[in-house]
């Protein structure tokens, strides 16, 4: 059974960090490209960030390039999302997901499987 757990929300002040996790099992991690996603009540899903396989290529929404850097450790089977300098359009639940093969994608549709969402509150 593939498991995607998020963990790192909170509540936050805007200018604050914020550091997400996403744990996996089931799935031959180095398989597959990983990515956050982030919606808000009432909209669709939106890309943040992605990662290849092996970590050497990543794609990043603009509004968060320069704050957020993602990461993974194929060793421990999770994907990371470091987010800086938070501002509440930021606010949202983040959803990991992951994508069979190695090309990057922005679209939710691509995505095999997908975490339970971990929300983030930034407050001004």
């Amino acid at each position: 059974q593939v498991q995607l757990i998020e963990s790192g929300g909170g509540q936050v002040q805007a200018g604050a960090s914020l550091r997400l996790s996403c744990k996996t099992s089931g799935l031959t991690f180095g398989s597959f490209v990983m990515a956050w996603f982030r919606q808000t009540l009432g909209k669709e899903r939106d890309f943040v960030s992605s990662i290849s396989r092996g970590g050497g290529r990543t794609d990043y929404l603009e509004s968060v390039k320069g704050r957020f850097t993602v990461s993974r450790d194929n060793a421990k089977t999770t994907v990371y999302l470091q987010m800086n300098s938070l501002e509440p359009d930021d606010a949202a639940t983040y959803f990991c997901a992951a994508r069979v093969g190695n090309e990057l994608s922005r679209r939710s549709d691509d995505f095999d499987f997908w975490g339970q969402g971990i929300r983030v509150t930034v407050s001004t």
